[in-house]
Order: C-alpha cells, then sequence, then structure tokens
C-alpha cells in the first residue's frame, strides 16, 4: 500500500498546461485526464469491458450519495469494495455526494453537525457528517475519496459564499481526523482530496485555496464551478485557484464540461475532469466527434453510411456508420443509447490523449486553439 503519487512530466510552451503520471495502488493515470461518469456503479449504458477497449478509460468515478442508498455499504462490503462488485480493476474516484446534497435544495437541511436530507427513492431520512461520509467511502473502497463540503450555488450573496466556505473547511478538518483514525480497508491506499469554495469571490477563493494547499494532501480539487456562471468567469476563477495551489499535486475540477471548457481548463492548469455530459448528451443523440458535433436524429444522416466518427481511432466509432446509428435512435433502440455514449467517451478520451501529446512534444498552444475551433461546429 503507497499514498498516491504524482509525477510531472512536462510544461506546455507559452501555457500553464502540463503533463504528469499519478500512480494509485490499481495502477497510472496519465494527466491530463477525463474520468468517466459512473453514479451507481456504472457508467450509463456501457460496459466495463467497453471503458477499457474502446473509450480507453484509465480511472472512472463513483458517487457515495448514490451508492449508500444503493446497493448500501452492507453489500459493496461484502462483495469486497466496488472494484470487485463492478469488476472495474483500475483506479476508481468517489464523489463524497456533497454536490448531490446541494442539486437537493428542497429536500435537505444543512447544520455544523452534517446535513440532514430525504433519498429521492423513497424519501426516507438519512444524515451525513463527514465522519460518515469518510467511513462510507472506506466501505465503497475508492484510491480518491472526496471530502464532504457545502457547494453553494450561483449566484450567493459574499456573506453565505464565506459562511459556508468556512463551514467546508471545518468539515474537511474532521474529514482527515476521521481518516486518521480509521484504516484502509481491501488492502490498498485511499487518498483524500479536499475541495476549493468560495463562490465567485477573489479574496474567498484565494483563502479556501491556502488552507487546503495548507493540508498537504496528495491531491486537491476545485468544487463550485459550472453551477451556472458565465464561462469566461469559471475560467477566471479556475486559474486563480490554479495559480494558488501547489504545482506537484494533481488539480482535479469537478464537473467541468464541455470538450472547449476541458481545452481551455488544460490550458489554465488542470489535470482531471469529470463530467455526465459525453454520456447524457449522447443518449439524447448529440456526438462529440473530431469534426465537431453532431445530432444525430437530423434527417441528414438518414443516408450518410460514412463512419460515426472518421477521424477517431476506436473501433466502434469505425464500424458503425452515421445512418445506422440514427436509424436506432429513430428505432428506439437500446444499442443507439450506447453506440453514442462509447462515441462520445471515447472522443473525450482522445481529447485529453492527444493534449497530452501536444503538451509533451511543445505544440499545445497552437494545436488548442485549432481544436477549439473544431470541437465547437455544428455538422
Amino acid at each position: 500500500m503507497a499514498a498516491l503519487e504524482f509525477q510531472l512530466h512536462a510544461q506546455a510552451t507559452g501555457s500553464k498546461a502540463r503533463a504528469g503520471m499519478i500512480t494509485t495502488d490499481h495502477g497510472e493515470i496519465a494527466t491530463p485526464i477525463f474520468m468517466p461518469v459512473g453514479t451507481v456503479g456504472t457508467v450509463k449504458a456501457v460496459t466495463q469491458q467497453q471503458l477499457k477497449l474502446d473509450v480507453k478509460a484509465q480511472i472512472i468515478l463513483g458517487n457515495t450519495y448514490h451508492l449508500y442508498l444503493r446497493p448500501g455499504t452492507e453489500v459493496l462490503e461484502a462483495a469486497g469494495g466496488l472494484h470487485k462488485f463492478n469488476g472495474w480493476n483500475k483506479p476508481i474516484l468517489t464523489d463524497s455526494g456533497g454536490y448531490q446534497v446541494f442539486s437537493l435544495a428542497a429536500n435537505r437541511k444543512i447544520k455544523e453537525e452534517g446535513v440532514m436530507f430525504q433519498s429521492h427513492i423513497d424519501g426516507s431520512r438519512h444524515l451525513f457528517t463527514p465522519e460518515s461520509v469518510m467511513d462510507i467511502q472506506r466501505s465503497i473502497g475508492a484510491d480518491i475519496i472526496m471530502a464532504f463540503d457545502e457547494c453553494p450555488p450561483y449566484p450567493s450573496d459574499y456573506a453565505y459564499a464565506e459562511k459556508s466556505m468556512h463551514l467546508t473547511h471545518r468539515w474537511l478538518d474532521r474529514c482527515f481526523q476521521r481518516l486518521a483514525e480509521t484504516p484502509d480497508k481491501y488492502g490498498y491506499t485511499q487518498n483524500l482530496f479536499p475541495i476549493v469554495q468560495g463562490s465567485t469571490y477573489k479574496d474567498l477563493r484565494k483563502a479556501s485555496c491556502e488552507y487546503i494547499a495548507s493540508k498537504d494532501a496528495t491531491g486537491n480539487a476545485i468544487g463550485g464551478l459550472s453551477v451556472g456562471e458565465p464561462e469566461e468567469m469559471m475560467y477566471e476563477f479556475t486559474e486563480r485557484c490554479c495559480d494558488n495551489l501547489p504545482t506537484a499535486k494533481p488539480r482535479y475540477l469537478m464537473g467541468v464540461g464541455t470538450p472547449w471548457n476541458i481545452l481551455e481548463c488544460i490550458d489554465l492548469g488542470i489535470d482531471m475532469f469529470d463530467c455526465v455530459m459525453p454520456t447524457r448528451n449522447g443518449r439524447n443523440g448529440m456526438l462529440f466527434t473530431t469534426q465537431g458535433v453532431i445530432n444525430i436524429k437530423n434527417k441528414k444522416w438518414a443516408s450518410d453510411f460514412s463512419p460515426i466518427d472518421p477521424g477517431l481511432p476506436s473501433e466502434m466509432s469505425q464500424y458503425y456508420s452515421k445512418a445506422y446509428l440514427r436509424h436506432l435512435f429513430v428505432a428506439d433502440e437500446l444499442l443507439g443509447l450506447q453506440l453514442a455514449s462509447i462515441q462520445n467517451l471515447s472522443f473525450y478520451l482522445w481529447l485529453v490523449g492527444e493534449a497530452r501529446k501536444h503538451i509533451v512534444d511543445g505544440s499545445f498552444a497552437g494545436w488548442k486553439k485549432e481544436m477549439i475551433q473544431i470541437v465547437k461546429q455544428r455538422l
């Protein structure tokens, strides 16, 4: 068992973008990286074999709130943790459930002890505290576990944002304390990442970065962005956080985003990303490709027998045609949801892989500018 390690391999020319390697007990993760979201122990509509072979995923996410409600920690512990339960033998990161509690605004109450909330499944009431969330994540067994935080909505007034930030910091202290008191489960190390908060206030973000950095965790996350604020504001605060977080630790921007968001934020110094967008949009017929964005339901693709994405080195993207995928959507065939999800995830993993190559060879800035134009265009 060893704590997570991070090595910087390259820094882009004329940019804050960097390439590195995260090492966990379940394997290595080349950064920058995109992490497919497997909220309830599965990436929707995609098998673990497809994640490895087609998507080339290196790490996936699970969610504490959802996995706690079902199947529950008893089942996960009996299975030997989430890796054994779902058959994924590479690294896993678990979100603490803080964002889910944030999204349940009408059915939760925040206090110093923790958050009382109602299950979206059956209305039952539950209390999440920093301590219980650490215990649940121990039981799930992720390689990277997230601190329990409060995610303030956008916009938030200054007084609320400041109060929320200090609560997040106090909860963080309790998270570290709980982990110090409890052993790792399943024979490998679980690494805690703190989360920077502070809404869209410069002094609060700086103060939160400094507090988080003082904990000397193996990695750090930036939360509370991509919650409704304008894109330019998201970029501004991402850059401010990167400038105030340690360079020797991986930086994880939570819940972001579009392909162009990811490229811009790699440029600002982010190493890790996650978002439901590739799978959610894929299930609705929106494809992200190496040529641009496609609405596969459009009539224009009905007789287009070219590959789904000829520029993507994915066997699935080369094997099936646009016309066939459109037919599956029109006919409400489940295979359509699966193929579109694999296409989008494969594209996201290809995109961060290409970014890494261009960071290493010194051509990132020019490539990024060109690629943003491509990924934004509608075909």
